[in-house]
């Protein structure tokens, strides 16, 4: 049985993306701003373009260490133009550079890019109750505020809707429409430890909130109408 959301093709790229990271909270600062430069980097393209780029991306932006990109001179950027593995567009490569630059005045600033960036969502996933697919919007108050503050702080590439898909990239947002299976595999795989689940969530829409038991002694607050 198929419980994956409607934009999930049948590539297995897109259903390992899918079922392991979309979605899952993420608190590591290099796999946040790794996310951040991939989402500016789909900007007018679609999603499985950057995933089937991923590893080359990785491979050319030094696993998107913000400190050694942040370094990078015009001639590597130039170098970066002729790499046919990523996407050779030079305002977006640019961009990556300038965000690494700005990545880490405000990693300093905060202590962590974590603590700065989850402040949108007051430290808690916000998990949207949608019934069906198409539902899910493409940008919210929160990415809004986000965009704003980010777009001030001399970041590029993170308009409205690219703040959107960053949320829901790194758990920000958890817009999968079966969201118990989908908790129950980020539970499962580790992505939230037992003494996080007693109130972890940012809860949208008139939903009731049960408690499922799960093997292993864990329980995690189940949504249901």
């Amino acid at each position: 049985m198929k419980n994956r959301c409607g934009w999930v093709t049948d590539d297995p790229l897109y259903i390992e993306y899918h079922d392991r990271e979309w979605g899952v909270p993420v608190h590591d600062d290099r796999l946040l701003f790794e996310f951040l430069i991939l989402e500016g980097a789909q900007a007018g393209l679609s999603w499985i373009t950057v995933l089937k780029k991923r590893d080359n991306y990785r491979k050319a932006f030094d696993n998107f260490n913000p400190e050694k990109i942040a370094k990078y001179s015009p001639n590597k950027t130039n170098s970066l133009l002729l790499n046919p593995g990523i996407i050779r567009n030079r305002l977006k490569i640019e961009s990556a550079v300038k965000n690494a630059k700005v990545f880490l005045e405000v990693k300093k600033e905060f202590n962590s890019f974590d603590n700065f960036i989850w402040q949108f969502v007051d430290y808690k996933p916000i998990i949207n109750c949608w019934k069906k697919d198409g539902e899910a919007p493409t940008t919210s108050p929160e990415a809004k505020k986000m965009s704003s503050t980010l777009k001030n702080l001399g970041f590029n590439f993170v308009g409205p809707t690219i703040c959107y898909s960053f949320m829901q990239a790194v758990g920000m947002v958890n817009d999968h429409i079966n969201i118990l299976l989908q908790t129950q595999r980020n539970i499962r795989k580790g992505a939230f430890l037992p003494n996080q689940l007693e109130a972890p969530f940012k809860i949208i829409s008139n939903f009731t909130v049960l408690q499922l038991s799960l093997p292993g002694d864990l329980s995690v607050p189940a949504l249901f109408q």
